[in-house]
């Protein structure tokens, strides 16, 4: 694929970290030398960070579009641009742009953490474990998104035996038959994810700074174990994390976003920064003043009739001509978050409803947890209905919508959660340069 290997040392994650990497940012160099030392592979896997920090992957599109695919009534795409128009109103051509950026560079930043795993005994001994537990949680995250966006879901009870993904483990160095990977099982993929996630809680250290750490591991686990409908282990891996009690909710809801460091609420976060590019989110989600574009995605009010009278999460919307808005991400500059505490509670809250039991929590704590921060009375019961209505409430346009329709099998208007329709297309261009990749049902 490439005969240098590219290192993106990503301004905001290098100045985040201060003094934990002294090193000076290359545009390109031979693969020689970066995976020659202990500092330049730790290099490389500042790129990896900043690879996935791309618009087109988790610094905004992969959250954005899971939205804009899974819109049902709550919001709407008024933007002029070809690619989310399409994704919008589940119309996907086979050269859409956006499906195309998030294969090739997720894609890209598999291959730099392939290569940083391939180089781990040139690392010191001291920071073995660590780096080979980032390395693998960042390719857990994107094997786990490239399953959800290219192919059939997973289905709890079957073999899951459709089509998945290419699943490479080794670096691509160079076009060869070899490197024409056929797609995988998505079991296969789930496999994996599971695999890879694993192994990083288990090597990576209970904190490590804006760097994926033990319990960022564990949560995106629970987050794997939900869309597979594993809800005890689901509930034991956001347990976890809950009780490490490494994170603590935000005192207001608005308080867990816009930050340009993270917040006690994030598990994981995009590092954003002046120096290094712009939150994505803002860009299509935010109007100009607060550096998005011209207001492209409206919220309407069958999304606004969500919540309560009294719920601060409310406060958060905001009216621009007429049109109402997320106010989540007013600020280019700030940090995207992947993962908050949040999302574990509800987690929590649902696999418990769901298995009959109180483990860490019952749900109706865990729920009123929630509500208590959002200015809301407690309860005095929930059920599954309600568990996962506060789901849509709390999460909202967080990157969950499509996801959340295909594991609970809901519909969108005339498509069912399986629908073709609802998958992206493998791009074009890449079946081009590998005839080996089968092309999804409806393209």
């Amino acid at each position: 694929m490439i005969q240098k290997l590219t290192l993106l040392l990503g301004l905001g994650f290098l100045t985040a970290c201060g003094d934990q990497l002294e090193i000076q940012p290359f545009q390109s160099i031979g693969e020689e030398v970066a995976l020659s030392s202990d500092a330049t592979v730790k290099a490389v896997l500042v790129g990896a960070y900043d690879q996935i920090s791309n618009g087109d992957l988790y610094g905004g599109n992969n959250l954005r579009d899971a939205e804009l695919l899974g819109g049902t009534g709550e919001l709407l795409w008024v933007g002029t641009f070809n690619a989310p128009d399409e994704i919008a109103r589940k119309q996907i051509s086979t050269g859409n742009g956006d499906a195309e950026e998030t294969w090739l560079e997720s894609y890209e930043a598999i291959n730099t953490a392939n290569n940083v795993l391939s180089a781990l005994d040139v690392v010191d001994a001291d920071d073995r474990e660590r780096i080979e537990g980032e390395a693998r949680f960042l390719r857990g995250l994107l094997y786990f998104d490239l399953v959800r966006f290219y192919a059939l879901p997973y289905e709890e009870g079957t073999q899951n035996d459709q089509l998945g993904v290419p699943i490479v483990l080794e670096p691509t160095r160079g076009i060869s038959e070899e490197t024409n990977v056929s797609r995988a099982s998505v079991e296969a993929v789930y496999q994996q994810v599971i695999d890879d996630l694993t192994t990083a809680a288990e090597l990576l250290p209970e904190t490590n700074g804006i760097f994926a750490d033990t319990y960022t591991a564990t949560a995106l686990l629970a987050r794997v174990y939900l869309q597979m409908s594993d809800y005890a282990a689901a509930r034991d891996a956001a347990s976890e994390v809950i009780e490490s009690a490494n994170y603590l909710l935000t005192p207001e809801y608005a308080a867990a976003f816009m930050n340009g460091s993270n917040s006690t609420e994030d598990i994981f976060a995009i590092q954003v920064s002046s120096q290094d590019g712009v939150n994505n989110m803002t860009t299509f989600f935010s109007v100009p003043e607060f550096g998005g574009r011209d207001g492209d995605i409206e919220i309407l009010d069958a999304h606004l009739a969500r919540y309560e009278e009294g719920d601060d999460r409310l406060e958060l919307f905001f009216q621009r001509g007429g049109a109402t808005f997320t106010g989540k991400f007013n600020d280019q500059f700030a940090n995207v978050t992947i993962i908050r505490l949040a999302e574990m509670y509800l987690i929590r809250a649902e696999a418990n409803e769901r298995l009959g039991t109180e483990v860490g929590a019952t749900p109706l704590e865990d729920i009123n947890r929630l509500r208590d921060r959002a200015g809301l009375d407690d309860l005095d019961e929930v059920d599954l209905t309600f568990i996962l209505d506060e789901r849509r409430r709390e999460l909202a346009f967080e990157g969950f919508r499509i996801h959340d329709i295909k594991r609970l099998r809901e519909t969108i208007g005339a498509y069912a959660y399986d629908a073709p329709e609802l998958i992206f297309p493998i791009p074009a261009r890449e079946r081009v340069a590998n005839p080996n990749l089968e092309q999804n049902e409806g393209y």
